[in-house]
């Protein structure tokens, strides 16, 4: 983790006196840069009990914006936002430079990316357009407080 990575604003949250910690880091948009997306959040969650699940919902959300939006194109990125705090609420974001949002029909059985990320997260959704940028979240119920860093 890079320094500026932990200088991250922190908000209060209303309901409870744990600050809101938020850390974003910019990864460019090349297949081989979700691995170093995993290990960014794997350092910000060590030790809470859904990290497993939100990388991996990290690592499809970072795949698709490597693979079907216009951060695909040279020199494109996509963006990691991690939200930690009030009461255990976590939330993860992946934003990418847009581009067409197509979603295909599938004939097999067979679980895919967003239906395995659905699955998995207290819920999910994807905000935005093909010219701004699209946003794909997850948000987990969590103690993990504990395991942000100072």
């Amino acid at each position: 983790m890079t320094p500026t990575d932990m200088h991250a604003p922190v908000e209060q949250c209303h309901a409870h006196p744990a600050p809101v910690r938020t850390f974003d880091r910019v990864f460019p948009a090349v297949p081989a840069q979700v691995r170093e997306a995993r290990r960014f959040l794997a350092g910000l969650l060590d030790g809470c009990a859904v990290a497993d699940e939100a990388i991996t919902c990290l690592s499809e959300l970072a795949a698709n914006a490597c693979l079907h939006s216009a951060s695909a194109l040279p020199g494109g990125t996509f963006t990691v936002r991690v939200r930690i705090g009030c009461g255990g609420q976590l939330r993860v974001e992946v934003a990418d430079e847009g581009g067409p949002w197509v979603t295909g029909l599938r004939e097999d059985e067979w679980p895919h990316g967003l239906a395995i990320v659905a699955s998995l997260a207290a819920d999910s959704g994807v905000c935005g357009d093909a010219v701004t940028g699209w946003t794909s979240w997850v948000a987990f119920s969590c103690p993990c407080q504990n395991a942000m860093p100072d």
